[in-house]
Formats: C-alpha cells, sequence, structure tokens
C-alpha cells in the first residue's frame, strides 16, 4: 500500500498520465461477514478492468503489457485483511499506486489520461489530518495522525536522536557545574534543530500540530519560538518512543475538543453568511457555487453521501440505477472547491440540520 497522502502526493496524481491511467475505486468492509465479499468484488473488478485495457483500441500492446502487469503489482500490494472503508488503485504505464481510504467510495473503473482522484481527496480531506510532535531530551519524533491511526513520520529530518551521556559528568557533579537536563545548551541546540526542521515541514504541509512532552520540555521549547496558531501542547511525557497507540491515546481527548469547537464556530459562520445572503445551502445550490469559485468555506457532513443527475446545469435527485446517474458527486464538490482555494470541513453527521447536509460561506 502506498504512505499517507500528502497535499503533494495529491498534486502529483492529478498531472495527466499517457494513455490509458487506469482507476479501479472499490467499497471495502472493516469486519465481518461484510468484508467476506470484497475478495470476490475485487477479482471481479480486476477482470473488468483487464478486458477494458484489452480490447481498448487505443492501447498499443507495449502500452497494454506495461499496464497490466502494473496492475498485477498493485493486486499483489492489496491488503484487504486490514481494509478500511475504500480501496483506490490507480495505474498507468511505468507506475501503480494503491490506497485504503476511511471512507465510503463508489464501485468504478475508468480509463483516462488522468487518475480518478476526487475520492482520495475527499478522503484525505475528510481524515483531518494532525501532526504529533513527542519530545524527549534524548529523542524527538514525529507522529502522522488522523481520526483513526497515527503512524511515525520518518522523513524531513525526524526522528532526532542523541546521546545523554556526558563524558566530563563525574567531575562536574563534583563541583556542583552540573545542570538539569533541559537547562543544558546541548539539550537546547537538539531541540532548536528540531524546531527548525518542524518549521519547515509545517510551513510545505500545514496541519493542526500536538506537541507532547513533560512541562520542562514544553517550556524549553516553547522559548525558542511559537510553531504556528494551531499548535497546542499536552504534558505527557515518555512518548517520544511511541507507541503509536499511545501518542493517539494522548492526542485524541484534545483533539476531539478542538473539533467540537472548530465545529460549532463552522455552524455559527454559515448562520451569519445566510444573514447577509452570502450563504448556499444543499448540494445543487452548493455545486452551483463552488463551480463559479466563489466558495470560502464548505461544511459537509461527514457520511453525506446522495445520488444525483445533471438536468440543464442542476442536479436532481436520482436513483444509482439510472442513466447518468453521479453517486459521488459529494467528492466531486470537495475536490472542485479545494481546486479553487475554498476551506473544506468535514462536521459530524446532524451538524447541518436544516442546512441539507452541505452548505458553505461565499466569497461574493
Amino acid at each position: 500500500m502506498d504512505p499517507v497522502l500528502t497535499p503533494v502526493t495529491l498534486s502529483k496524481l492529478r498531472q495527466p498520465r499517457p494513455y490509458p491511467a487506469l482507476s479501479l475505486v472499490m467499497p471495502t468492509h472493516r469486519r465481518e461477514p461484510d468484508n467476506t465479499q470484497d475478495p470476490v468484488r475485487l477479482r471481479n473488478l480486476i477482470a473488468e478492468a483487464e478486458k477494458a485495457v484489452q480490447q481498448d483500441p487505443d492501447v498499443s500492446r507495449e502500452r497494454r503489457a506495461d499496464v497490466l502487469d502494473q496492475l498485477r503489482r498493485a493486486e499483489a500490494e492489496i491488503d484487504l485483511v486490514h481494509a478500511e472503508d475504500g480501496l483506490v488503485v490507480f495505474v498507468a504505464p511505468g507506475e501503480h499506486h494503491v490506497w485504503s481510504v476511511a471512507r465510503e467510495v463508489p464501485e468504478r473503473v475508468v480509463l483516462s489520461d488522468t487518475f480518478l482522484t476526487r475520492n482520495l481527496v475527499a478522503a484525505q480531506a475528510a481524515e483531518q489530518p494532525y501532526w504529533a510532535l513527542a519530545v524527549a531530551a534524548d529523542r524527538v519524533s514525529l507522529w502522522d495522525g488522523g481520526a483513526e491511526r497515527a503512524a511515525e513520520h520518518t522523513g524531513d529530518g525526524f526522528p532526532l536522536s542523541r546521546s545523554l551521556e556526558d563524558p566530563d559528568a563525574e567531575r562536574k557533579e563534583r563541583i556542583g557545574d552540573l545542570p538539569s537536563t533541559f537547562q543544558d545548551e546541548a539539550t537546547r541546540q537538539f531541540l532548536r534543530e528540531a524546531h527548525e526542521k518542524l518549521r519547515v515541514l509545517l510551513a510545505s504541509e500545514p496541519r493542526p500540530l500536538y506537541v507532547l512532552g513533560s512541562s520542562a520540555a514544553l517550556a524549553l521549547l516553547g522559548e525558542l519560538g511559537s510553531l504556528g496558531p494551531d499548535t497546542l501542547t499536552i504534558e505527557h511525557g515518555g512518548l517520544a518512543a511511541g507507541p503509536a497507540a499511545a501518542v493517539r491515546d494522548a492526542v485524541d481527548p484534545v483533539r476531539t475538543a478542538r473539533e467540537a469547537a472548530a465545529t460549532a464556530t463552522v455552524v455559527a459562520e454559515l448562520d451569519a453568511a445566510r444573514g447577509r445572503h452570502a450563504y448556499a445551502g444543499g448540494i445543487d445550490e452548493v455545486w452551483q457555487a463552488v463551480k463559479d469559485g466563489r466558495m470560502r468555506l464548505l461544511a459537509v457532513e461527514e457520511n453525506y453521501r446522495t445520488v444525483v443527475r445533471d438536468e440543464g446545469g442542476h442536479l436532481e435527485p436520482a436513483a444509482a440505477a439510472e442513466a447518468g446517474a453521479r453517486d459521488d458527486m459529494v467528492d466531486e464538490i470537495v475536490e472542485q472547491a479545494l481546486e479553487t482555494g475554498a476551506e473544506v470541513r468535514f462536521v459530524p453527521d446532524d451538524a447541518l440540520n436544516g442546512r441539507g447536509r452541505i452548505a458553505g460561506v461565499l466569497r461574493y
């Protein structure tokens, strides 16, 4: 499986590919008995994809062999045992990508000159990822977290580690010149290096940040300068070496409270926008505003899905089996909103009661 999604990765995935760029999207299940159907469904979809590539007259023999080989490699990487709510597979000449996502996706096989990224984009936005920095005097680790997972980030200079052994410690202790760990200049320099590396990463990939450590560690890190307005500190030492579950458990209560406050703020902004006629509510109004690039803030309930069809430029409810039905319009709206610079917030179900489960604040 491919690593955790980043904005840079998503940007690269949106770039045009040599035809055919194959997208295979499939809902999956986390638990029995529902997950017993997933292997059969996957085999059927892969067979459908193979047939589409083999029967396409615009695909040369060499390129057909390349894409089918990449599809087989992708299939070998799929882990249905640890499946989440959706599977997204991208295959093109010379490359393949496999993603498990914590968001329901429709079943689809598409050949084009670009990947079908909207489900992946919406899944990444819905997860509302965060960074967690765990600080100790001899190790600083960075954790890539979301609502249901956390994994250590091993890149961008992290983790940082050093030895605390001081070859001159016995003499310093004898003369009373052995400072406490977090008053030591070497520790200050060690945390300064971590601080700088984190600032660089946050500039390229901003997210809410949680900093975990003892009170002394947090105080020293705070003296080195602000890490931005989205930073919260949690006094909890002993997590610089993990494990991931312990980091997530330490962050979750603070993250949950923060997201509840953020949801209240979003709802208040929607109410204020309605009062000044800068509001769109319901999927059709929102789609019109997003297409025109007018959306500044888009709010979507976490599990909102709907099937629609385009009737003369307006979206109307539809049955899944209808010709022209579109069952991932919500994901398409999310991707388009992000493309035009809107802020996208996923909120708990029923948070947008009376607003059509999707609503937004307009720029004008």
